[in-house]
């Protein structure tokens, strides 16, 4: 039991990779640019995590689904598959957003019939 929130956000992480795969809304445009984005988000969200510890603002909370393994006092190892989570959901609506706009953006250039829209 001590693991189905870490489950859980693993579930979710794959769930990501399938949609982003089926629709090719970020790692599969570009998977360089992808994967630094993805670090640099991670590691953002790690320091902001990092620092609200130190600030004593942040606290490990206590429960049975989690594994118990910590990064750092009051830093959980599930925290880590949760920000690469977050950061990817953000990267694959933002590839969805960009492309649901290119879709709808009248093409540019195009000279419409007489009669026509």
């Amino acid at each position: 039991m001590g693991v189905l929130y870490l489950l859980g956000l693993l579930i979710a992480l794959f769930g990501m990779v399938m949609l982003d795969r089926r629709f090719r809304l970020f790692f599969w445009c570009g998977p360089v640019r992808a994967a630094i984005v993805l670090v640099v988000g991670v590691l953002f969200f790690l320091s902001w995590d990092l620092s609200g510890i130190g600030l004593g603002i942040f606290f490990r909370g206590e429960t049975s689904f989690m594994t118990g393994l910590v990064l750092a006092p009051e830093l959980p190892v599930e925290e880590l598959f949760f920000l690469a989570l977050l950061c990817y959901l953000t990267m694959n609506l933002f590839g969805a957003a960009r492309r649901l706009s290119s879709d709808r953006a009248p093409a540019r250039g195009r000279v419409s019939k007489p009669g026509t829209k």
